[in-house]
């Protein structure tokens, strides 16, 4: 059970994001991934974002407090709705871990070429105000995003028939809108690609872990 100073500073960091969000999403649709020179990085990173304008879906990926005790990850799902972005699902989670760069495959903290790491995903709210009721069997549109881990060798990502670029320490958010399965939705196709164009891996919808670290643990990668 949490302490009354622990509400006191869960509150506080609800007021502070509420203020935050908004200025670091419009960014984020803008095409302008980088952290806000307004924004202490020792207070608050940026770490990934990632919009999707065909779907009208995006996704934040933000750590409060880095490298301290008081360290969490915050995820915010953001959707167009109507004429205006909104946010609509928000998730939080102590820790962060994260690397001043990127490291190559096989290193102690990168095993595969893409890793999975946290996700999050509601019902898309545009999806109900647009057909106007409530969606009472789990069916209709589903906004989900994947928190990815990619190593040093990949040069980008295909989300489906997205590209995404990898930012520097390999940390990333993706979004994406499918079909709901009343218990979630389908994440696309990801697909690694070496800097030659190649293809390094892919991890399928299903899947925990991408192909390249499935042979790796059958012997049959030769890097």
């Amino acid at each position: 059970m949490s302490t009354r100073a622990e509400l006191r500073r869960m509150r506080r960091i609800d007021r502070w994001m509420e203020i935050i969000l908004p200025r670091v999403v419009r960014r984020v649709i803008n095409g302008t991934l980088s952290q806000p020179g307004w924004l202490p990085r020792r207070w608050l990173t940026l770490v990934s974002g990632d919009i999707d304008l065909d779907a009208g879906v995006g996704a934040i990926w933000l750590v409060w407090r880095p490298g301290s005790a008081r360290e969490e990850t915050h995820t915010a799902l953001i959707e167009r709705c109507g004429e205006k972005w909104q946010c609509t699902g928000r998730g939080s989670a102590s820790g962060g871990d994260l690397p001043a760069e990127r490291l190559a495959v096989g290193q102690p903290g990168q095993v595969g070429m893409i890793e999975l790491g946290g996700g999050a995903g509601c019902l898309s709210r545009a999806d109900r105000l647009r057909h106007r009721h409530p969606d009472s069997n789990g069916m209709g549109l589903w906004v989900g995003s994947s928190e990815l881990r990619v190593a040093a060798e990949v040069d980008h990502l295909l989300l489906g028939d997205r590209r995404i670029e990898v930012p520097r320490q390999g940390r990333l958010i993706v979004v994406w809108k499918s079909p709901s399965t009343g218990r979630g939705g389908i994440r696309p196709l990801i697909v690694a690609v070496g800097r030659d164009g190649s293809e390094l891996s892919r991890i399928g919808p299903h899947d925990s872990m991408d192909s390249y670290t499935w042979a790796e643990l059958s012997g049959q990668v030769e890097w």
